[in-house]
């Protein structure tokens, strides 16, 4: 059986959109278990400094939450196999409100053993996440 048949899906198909919130205690809890521990992403004074608009999430960070809608849908039915993404646009995460990412997950390409999903993660209306696809197999 194909992917297509097995999970279900359609070229062109959404099977995730959601808002998600970056918040400063994300960035905090990230940079303790990456251990990058950069002071642009907790602290704005040195992110003034350096001429940035305010705290800016770390991109890896922000690529693993933009993927999280995507293995909620899948579920226990298959994995991801594979994770790309270009970072075109930084994240500005508010002390009080922190950070909406727009989150849009479409079936991009199907095979018989593997479907593309291209994911649209935006900020602020733009996008942070250039090129962002990842492909996915069934059990």
């Amino acid at each position: 059986m194909s992917i297509a048949e097995t999970l279900n899906l359609e070229l062109g198909q959404v099977i995730a959109d959601e808002t998600l919130t970056l918040t400063r205690d994300a960035l905090v809890r990230y940079a303790g278990a990456s251990g990058d521990f950069n002071p642009i992403h907790y602290r704005d004074d040195v992110a003034a400094q350096v001429g940035l608009p305010g705290v800016l999430a770390h991109g890896m960070l922000t690529m693993g939450v933009a993927i999280a809608p995507v293995t909620a849908w899948l579920d226990a039915r298959g994995w991801v196999t594979d994770y790309q993404v270009r970072f075109t646009r930084p994240v500005v995460v508010d002390p009080a409100d922190g950070a909406e990412l727009q989150v849009v997950a479409t079936v991009g390409a199907l095979d018989e053993d593997e479907a593309r999903i291209d994911l649209t993660v935006s900020y602020g209306g733009q996008t942070v996440l250039g090129k962002a696809q990842a492909r996915i197999r069934s059990l």
